[in-house]
């Protein structure tokens, strides 16, 4: 299928909104040992769990705060292993499980906050665009679709070109979309998709109006 794609504004973001509530706040802060704060507003809570986070080695509040978020998806040794990578900032190349990428922003930029850049400064691409199928108007846009189009409008140095050539070419199936991209929303004008500067870095997106033509993998 033939697609046309308009990019309205291309966004970096070091903190994606919401990525951790009030439950959120009050349960860590039990865990880095300041149970039974009194307090409800957001902010204040924020603010003391980066004192109770900055009180601690940051591999062992990195430790804290991944067994909290992800206990049920990894390991101890994992956990443990992670705890370490985070401060040298290997995981965006080492880590395997693409899935747990967005988890794993969420709490590196945590961590790069409370302890005042000790951690890496990782950073989300947040990309605003209209996408029209030139031959279906009704067609449902997905995160392959959508992820296909923008993989023919990137320098071609882009990891994902690099990495997942047969699934952009249909040899394969493209399961790994869905977690590449950690959000697609339908918009007032358009859409709107998040994933990770890791993933397409706004240097590497070549114009901002353009045609592509995907395929998709056939199991026969």
């Amino acid at each position: 299928m033939k697609y046309a794609v308009k990019i309205h504004k291309i966004s970096n973001v070091d903190e994606l909104e919401n990525s951790w509530d009030l439950e959120d706040y009050k349960q860590l802060l039990t865990l880095f040992e300041l149970p039974n704060t009194e307090t409800t507003d957001i902010q204040e809570l924020r603010e003391l769990l980066f004192m109770a986070i900055a009180d601690k080695d940051p591999s062992e509040a990195a430790r804290i705060v991944l067994d909290y978020k992800l206990a049920d998806q990894l390991n101890e040794g994992q956990i443990d292993s992670l705890s370490y990578e985070m401060l040298v900032d290997k995981i965006s190349e080492e880590y395997p499980k693409i899935d747990l990428h967005c988890e794993l922003f969420k709490i590196n930029q945590l961590l790069y906050k409370a302890f005042n850049g000790t951690f890496p400064n990782a950073k989300a691409t947040i990309v605003d665009f209209e996408i029209k199928p030139l031959l279906n108007s009704d067609a449902n846009i997905t995160k392959e679709i959508a992820l296909k189009c923008f993989a023919k409008n990137l320098d071609s140095h882009n990891i994902i070109i690099r990495l997942f050539g047969k699934q952009l070419n249909a040899e394969e199936a493209f399961e790994e979309a869905n977690d590449i991209i950690w959000s697609l929303e339908s918009k007032k004008n358009g859409y709107q998709l998040i994933t990770s500067e890791y993933f397409m870095a706004k240097a590497e997106f070549i114009q901002p109006e353009f045609e592509a033509k995907i395929v998709f993998f056939d199991e026969e």
